[in-house]
């Protein structure tokens, strides 16, 4: 039986990001036993024990944790996800499995599932035949496109190539890099935006609209974007809540960007920041974390 006040590791890299620390403070404000552990510095014993063992540092913390929420960077998401998977594997509640985490870095993962689920997302191409560029291209409506690295976030190997000439160019330079890219079409109607729809325990808690910059075509906010308040239509709600669901992710970023032919998902994001939508909405969307980790923790135990 969980106790009231539970042991909660936040897996992330320091305690100076702002979405790890407004964690810790909405749980520790909780009463909580709240602990931040980086998972870079995690190992596991396997072959020993009945139950393989989890090393942080020289610290065996296999049995501490009540609850894990992960906050994996994406340049150690293999990592990351693996020390995940050993706390699952041990009995520990997590809010974002280790297949939800693998599924939503690999943007082009992401988009074969959303497309088996029939959620709708823009044109997307996947291949490694530098002979057929031209085609690929059309096959998406011709120039400009999305050029987008596989694995990347807060906007980064996002590229526009505005000709076919440029978009030839980029692609070849990246295939023969041996880069996994996927290309989309260019969604002109969007208008440099697209709608952050924040997902803790599958459902709403917040959402805003971001706007790219006068300089970069990217509606990120790490990457100089604008954000406004936004009013979601029913059918964007329900696709947002079934990405989340068909990836694995009860909490996470859910984006989507306005078509002529409806909205359209382009990514989930598994550690989706808090800084941007806490300012601009006024949610305590760290508190709705913990929260959702105290209901489900017990009842995961039980």
């Amino acid at each position: 039986m969980i106790p009231l006040s539970m042991n909660i590791y936040i897996l992330s890299i320091s305690s100076r990001i702002y979405s790890t620390n407004r964690l810790y403070h909405e749980a520790a404000k909780k009463g909580h036993n709240v602990r931040i552990v980086d998972h870079t510095k995690c190992a596991v014993l396997l072959g020993e024990e009945a139950k393989p063992q989890i090393y942080f540092g020289s610290e065996n913390i296999t049995n501490g944790a009540h609850a894990i929420i992960p906050r994996i960077g994406t340049s150690v998401t293999r990592h990351g996800s693996a020390i995940v998977k050993q706390f699952e594997m041990n009995g520990v509640f997590t809010t974002a499995k280790s297949l939800g985490i693998i599924r939503s870095r690999n943007k082009l993962r992401t988009m074969q599932i959303l497309a088996r689920k029939r959620i709708p997302i823009p044109k997307t191409l996947f291949a490694k035949d530098t002979s057929n560029i031209k085609e690929h291209i059309e096959l998406l409506g011709g120039a400009p496109i999305i050029i987008k690295l596989q694995e990347g976030t807060q906007g980064l190997g996002v590229m526009i190539a505005d000709s076919k000439k440029s978009a030839k160019s980029i692609i070849e330079s990246l295939y023969n890099m041996n880069v996994n890219i996927i290309m989309q079409e260019f969604i002109e109607e969007a208008n440099g935006q697209d709608i952050r729809v924040y997902i803790v325990g599958n459902k709403i808690v917040a959402a805003m609209m971001r706007s790219s910059g006068d300089e970069d075509f990217r509606s990120n906010v790490h990457r100089g974007g604008t954000t406004e308040s936004v009013t979601l239509t029913q059918f964007e709600k329900k696709i947002a809540i079934h990405t989340a669901k068909v990836l694995g992710l009860p909490v996470c970023g859910v984006d989507i960007i306005r078509s002529k032919r409806g909205p359209l998902v382009i990514e989930a994001n598994s550690s989706a920041g808090l800084e941007g939508i806490e300012a601009h909405t006024r949610v305590n969307v760290a508190g709705e974390i913990i929260k959702y980790v105290e209901k489900n923790a017990r009842k995961f135990r039980k």
